[in-house]
């Protein structure tokens, strides 16, 4: 069988239920007193194929195991891992700061969530077929930490993510705000001297219109009635804006 120690003596029921490509997903196989865990060790970001360990309990309560060590310490061990890999991503949160920062932890994290998931149900599963073994409730309990621990860093990031792309927003919305506001201004001015340019533009023409030789009055009337024009001008505008 696939991966499977050759002088481990399990019952031929739970050696069956084994695929012949695969040890499959993460689950609790029990038969006769013989508790076989099929679990995975915590994935890598990005990481599509998944790293067997088994861990077999015999009907007297010795463990055998795929890892290095002995009796039950090396299964604690597998969930340690779990346990640094969810801390490694809470450090990772305390020192985000952009909206990037959060939307890598989720998409990074989410295999391990999953996993973890899986791991807590597949020990629950253990506990309930072997009620009898106090470590496997201390096992169970302790994945669920995990678990629970990953769950709540998900929604803090999330709110996060949420918190950083609401904020990013608002301050788009307050430069546009400003650049139109900086536009009606500009459109004010050029509504008020439009009228006086094109006054100006006639009277700088090279032609004879009479008013050479009129004094200085003459030409702050022209800029007078320049302005006003320009203020009807804009005043017909806002009007129009407003209907």
């Amino acid at each position: 069988m696939i991966n499977l120690p050759s002088s481990w003596d399990l019952p031929p029921v739970i050696k069956n239920r084994f695929g012949q490509k695969s040890l499959g997903q993460q689950r609790a196989m029990i038969a006769h007193n013989h508790l076989l865990l099929v679990l995975h060790k915590p994935p890598e970001p990005n990481e599509r194929k998944r790293e067997v360990a088994l861990f077999w309990r015999q009907p007297d309560g010795t463990w055998k195991q795929t890892a290095i060590g002995n009796g039950i310490e090396p299964l604690i061990r597998h969930l340690k891992e779990y346990n640094a890999a969810a801390e490694k991503f809470i450090e990772d949160y305390h020192q985000a700061q952009e909206a990037e920062d959060y939307f890598r932890i989720l998409e990074a994290m989410s295999p391990l969530r999953l996993a973890t998931k899986n791991l807590h149900a597949t020990l629950q599963a253990a506990r309930e077929g072997i009620p009898g073994d106090r470590d496997l409730i201390d096992l169970r309990d302790y994945a669920y930490e995990i678990e629970r621990s990953l769950d709540l860093l998900y929604e803090n990031t999330k709110n996060a993510l949420d918190f950083r792309i609401a904020k990013r927003a608002e301050e788009q919305t307050k430069l546009s705000l400003a650049a139109v506001k900086a536009g009606e201004r500009l459109n004010i001015l050029a509504g008020i001297f439009f009228p006086l340019t094109a006054i100006t533009s006639v009277f700088g023409m090279n032609l004879i219109s009479g008013l050479e030789s009129n004094s200085i009055e003459t030409f702050w009337l022209v800029v007078l009635i320049g302005i006003v024009l320009g203020v009807f001008v804009l005043q017909w505008s806002i009007k129009g804006k407003k209907n």
